[in-house]
């Protein structure tokens, strides 16, 4: 008998809720320490997921989520580059 197939699950930093991962959007700190929005989920780095609301990344900004999720500070100019990419017409 075949086993179902396992679809990878990720827990959101902002609504603190697990989903698919091919639900959620990662938001990774490059080794060199740049932020970016990682659609893919293939770029290096360390990485956080995060479901694509708007009500979640506040979330995230106002727990100070982020900055325990990339274990430092995260500057405001990172947060706000990140609100850019995820949500291009809110900016």
């Amino acid at each position: 008998m075949a086993r179902p197939k396992k679809i990878p699950q990720r827990l959101c930093i902002g609504c603190q809720t697990a989903r698919p991962k091919k639900e959620m959007v990662r938001i990774v700190r490059s080794p060199e320490g740049e932020f970016a929005v990682d659609f893919t989920g293939k770029k290096p780095g360390r990485g956080a997921y995060l479901c694509h609301r708007a009500e979640c990344f506040e979330a995230a900004v106002k727990g100070h989520r982020f900055a325990k999720a990339f274990q430092g500070p995260v500057p405001p100019e990172a947060i706000a580059a990140l609100r850019a990419g995820l949500f291009p017409s809110e900016a």
